[in-house]
């Protein structure tokens, strides 16, 4: 059972369904495992608790 999980921020109940229903898609193409196998995680978290560079992500957004 293939787990893929996404970590991302904050994002619409549509967003999410488009991304699940796409990546299972195109993962079980891939893979040639059926849909049914795969499980997709999604986290959202706030831009405060994303750092890159040493910036946190809120703070890179502002700009």
């Amino acid at each position: 059972m293939p787990v893929v999980r996404i970590d991302m921020g904050k994002t619409t109940k549509e967003t999410k369904k488009e991304l699940i229903e796409k990546l299972t898609e195109t993962l079980s193409e891939t893979t040639k495992i059926p849909k049914q196998s795969f499980t997709i995680i999604i986290s959202e978290e706030s831009t405060d608790n994303f750092g890159i560079g040493g910036v946190q992500l809120s703070e890179m957004v502002k700009h």
